[in-house]
């Protein structure tokens, strides 16, 4: 039987923390000129993922 493989993108995306996932906000990587100074304060640090989303996350990462 093969191993099962994790998601490599996903697996560079999201963090297990014993509360659930966490991620980087999108919309902040390029073509920040034309973004206000306080959306992108905004989108700084890392938020904890969406309890409808922990599922797909999950199954993307269960061979860890």
């Amino acid at each position: 039987m093969p191993k099962a493989k994790v998601h490599s993108g996903a697996a560079k995306r999201f963090k297990k923390t014993a509360s659930g996932y966490k991620h980087k906000h999108a919309y902040k990587s390029h073509i920040l000129t034309k973004m206000t100074t306080k959306r992108k304060r905004q989108l700084r640090g890392t938020s904890t993922l969406n309890a409808a989303d922990e599922r797909a996350v999950d199954r993307m990462l269960r061979a860890n």
